[in-house]
């Protein structure tokens, strides 16, 4: 009730506060989508902004109260050119902290700067996106096993805004169509597990209609309290406990990036706790860079789990011993320092930078620079006279011939066997692309479940098809020397099997993939799709399976 009665104060202060005019611009039309499918709550606005008066405006507040600007995880805005293209994709205006004069004290406001002044009945659509963390409460907070989750969620029909709004709507959309409750306006109705408020016309300043949603939603709310990331150069280390790998798949085709599934000792309930730790490599030369004297890594900053909320993360970057004028650059504001790790053969330590933010949420996984000027000459020459000796001792046994004649039976079995394997490792590598193309082609069924862009499935399909029929064609003169081979004998009836099986989980999943788009753009319910796709599942999940087990036993031999 506290909170409660807090909100209703500062909405009773918005209500008689004289506000003068900030400028003279007016939003014609604002259209406003809430994203609660997961824990963290996405608001993404398109504002059409137009200036009606005469003087040049260069910038455009962004208003949150208090409440929500303490959860404020992200903001970005971009221009728009108004049909869904976006001008200067993937560059970012830049916002500032502003306290513009006559404000509302109980309002956080932002500045964003236009990318260029708008004159007398100029015009300019910006697509604003805020992310905020601990956004949906659990209520109740306390639950049973076999309990419902419920989460509720508030924020206002109307766009809080220190300008005049022409027109305006408002969709929220769910996780799940059981809605629990709502608060109910003017022009609200619900669509499956969506409602929509509005349209509103001709509201002034600092309209505000709040409004409440209590809906089901059965993800989970990962919370990190301190995630700490380690990395040499571009290694990464976590500590950890008690985690069981379940199973490591690739997830994407071209890139090789491990996606690392895992399973727990135990079921995670909501308020339990569990710590691990994920180490991996990757290619040095896709990250680390050289230009006039300075080296500078390009990494990304944030966490690389789904939908994880960071309360405070840790990032070091340990450089080799020697490395001097160290900077760093984020795309983001971060609190920076400098620590010293001593390591094998050190003599003064490593330096390590460390970066920390709170509150952080995947749209922060963004790539940071570290430069650096390197002196690496002195642990090198500590090693020099020891490895000397040892290519020499090397040099020496690689020009004794201690091997059987060339000619000898053995000689010749060890060569034709030798050959196999390298025809067999060829074999698996394919497969294993075939099962990362397969993986892609879920991940897109998924980012349909949530974005419902049916055309990018259909792109990812044609795409997928190709990449098969290539893989197909690279297969069969490897099939034809194995089945030539006798060396290959033992092994060919597994070889066949797995290409076979491959084969036909292709099949399985193709005709999942055909079923999902057909009944999306056909509109059938989810229970609907559900039933349809279930026996399909059941049988790819068997399949691919049975190639995993296939594989496993081909390298074991």
């Amino acid at each position: 009730m506290g909170f409660w009665f807090r909100l209703n104060l500062l909405l009773f202060a918005i209500a008689i506060l004289s506000t003068p005019v900030l400028s003279d611009l007016i939003l014609s039309k604002v259209d406003r989508l809430i994203d609660l499918t997961s824990q963290i709550a996405r608001i993404t606005s398109t504002l059409k902004v137009k200036n009606a008066g005469s003087g040049l405006v260069s910038e455009v507040l962004l208003a949150f109260l208090e409440f929500q600007a303490n959860n404020l995880a992200y903001l970005m805005a971009t221009t728009n050119e108004g049909k869904g293209k976006i001008k200067n994709s993937g560059v970012s205006l830049p916002i500032e902290v502003a306290n513009p004069k006559g404000m509302p004290p109980a309002l956080s406001v932002y500045s964003v700067s236009l990318p260029k002044a708008l004159g007398e009945g100029d015009t300019l659509t910006l697509d604003v996106l805020a992310v905020f963390t601990h956004a949906l409460k659990p209520f109740p907070e306390k639950i049973t096993q076999a309990d419902i989750q419920l989460a509720v969620f508030q924020d206002s029909a109307y766009y809080l805004s220190p300008y005049a709004v022409k027109v305006q709507s408002l969709s929220v959309k769910l996780p799940d169509a059981r809605i629990e409750s709502f608060t109910k306006i003017e022009n609200t109705k619900t669509h499956g597990s969506e409602i929509k408020y509005g349209p509103y016309e001709n509201l002034p300043p600092f309209s505000y209609s709040p409004v409440v949603v209590h809906f089901e939603t059965n993800q989970p709310f990962a919370v990190a309290q301190e995630y700490e990331r380690l990395k040499f150069h571009i290694g990464a280390t976590y500590r950890s406990q008690n985690i069981t790998i379940l199973n490591m798949k690739v997830l994407k085709v071209r890139v090789n990036f491990p996606e690392l599934l895992f399973e727990p000792r135990y079921p995670i309930f909501g308020g339990w706790r569990t710590a691990f730790t994920i180490g991996y490599s990757l290619p040095l030369q896709d990250f680390l860079f050289e230009s006039e004297g300075k080296r500078f890594l390009n990494i990304s900053f944030a966490s690389p789990m789904n939908e994880l909320v960071i309360d405070n993360l840790i990032v070091k970057v340990v450089l080799p011993e020697g490395s001097r004028d160290l900077s760093v650059s984020t795309p983001f504001p971060v609190k920076q320092r400098q620590e010293t790790k001593i390591s094998l053969l050190d003599v003064v330590g490593r330096p390590v930078v460390v970066l920390e933010k709170a509150n952080v949420v995947p749209e922060h996984n963004q790539h940071f620079q570290s430069f650096n000027k390197l002196a690496m000459l002195r642990e090198p020459f500590m090693l020099i006279s020891g490895f000397f000796f040892l290519f020499v001792a090397c040099i020496i046994y690689v020009h004794v011939d201690l091997s059987i004649s060339k000619s000898s039976a053995s000689y010749l079995a060890k060569q034709q066997w030798d050959e196999v394997q390298a025809t067999i490792q060829q074999v698996e590598s394919i497969i294993k692309q075939c099962l990362a193309i397969h993986e892609n082609l879920e991940a897109s069924l998924r980012d349909h479940s949530r974005t419902g862009d049916v055309q990018a499935c259909k792109t990812t399909r044609k795409t997928a098809d190709g990449l098969l029929k290539e893989h197909s064609k690279e297969l069969k003169p490897l099939l034809a020397f194995l089945q030539s081979s006798p060396a290959a004998a033992h092994i060919l009836p597994k070889v066949e099997e797995l290409v076979a099986k491959e084969r036909e989980l292709q099949e399985r999943l193709m005709a999942k993939h055909s079923t999902i788009v057909d009944c999306y753009e056909k509109k059938l319910g989810g229970w609907e799709i559900e039933n349809r796709v279930a026996p399909q599942q059941q049988k790819v999940v068997a399949l691919r399976q049975e190639v995993e087990d296939l594989l496993d036993y081909i390298d074991e031999i």
